[in-house]
């Protein structure tokens, strides 16, 4: 688990590299066969939108749920934790197209009562370094609030938008190995170049919310479903059976 040291980093910085392997090789393997079959499967989809594969697969719950994910995130999110989404995030070699800089929040904007301690898990499926690229943040944005947008080409970007006049130098890469990832919050200003290595770029994300905030009765919320990950519900949302 992180220690005070840790939160405080994150909750200045709005992000934190976990070292450590967070899973098993066993369960590593596991994750990385089941995003093969999606990849697989995914028809005309690109390799990077791989959106919410836990909807249709719930081999995945047995991670997003498990006491390694939210043993690491508890410190942050709080005892009451709710999964709010996953994504495989794969950049193909030499096409993987770049991530323009954005605020996650800002694609929740009017969906949660909330959007502090929100926190992703980026788990590395294989390396993630400045070559194939990995993502990248300006620490302390997300003290910041909505930033405004501009459209973007999304043959080139993954996104329609994005944040203009964002001062790269200020730029942390978060360079991972295998089974390594890190941690960021839902509202930091982050991004990633291009893949232009041979080397495929792929990450899972897992993001969790704390069971106090409210999923609104909104038409984008309708058909998301979120589970109750560990302690208890404080809003009045509802939660898909927890398949444990």
């Amino acid at each position: 688990m992180l220690d005070q040291q840790d939160v405080a980093f994150f909750r200045e910085n709005g992000y934190y590299l976990n070292r450590s392997q967070l899973f098993s090789p066993e369960k590593l393997d596991h994750l990385e066969d089941i995003f093969n079959e999606h990849l697989a499967d995914k028809g005309e989809k690109l390799s990077d939108e791989l959106d919410t594969p836990h909807f249709r697969d719930p081999r995945l719950l047995d991670l997003l749920l498990s006491d390694e994910v939210l043993d690491l995130v508890e410190p942050l999110v709080g005892p009451d934790i709710a999964l709010w989404t996953s994504h495989f995030i794969s950049k193909d070699p030499k096409v993987g197209r770049a991530t323009p800089w954005h605020e996650d929040s800002a694609y929740w904007k009017g969906r949660l009562s909330e959007y502090d301690r929100i926190v992703t898990v980026w788990l590395a499926l294989g390396p993630s370094n400045q070559a194939n690229g990995c993502m990248r943040v300006i620490p302390g944005t997300h003290h910041n609030g909505f930033s405004e947008y501009v459209p973007t080409d999304k043959t080139v970007q993954t996104f329609h938008a994005e944040i203009p006049g964002v001062d790269e130098s200020k730029a942390v890469y978060f360079e991972l190995e295998r089974g390594q990832c890190s941690l960021h919050d839902g509202r930091i200003i982050h991004g990633a170049r291009p893949n232009t290595s041979d080397v495929r770029r792929t990450g899972y994300t897992m993001r969790y919310f704390p069971a106090s905030v409210k999923v609104l009765d909104v038409p984008d919320n309708a058909g998301w479903k979120i589970w109750l990950a560990r302690g208890k519900d404080g809003a009045g949302n509802t939660y898909e059976p927890d398949p444990r």
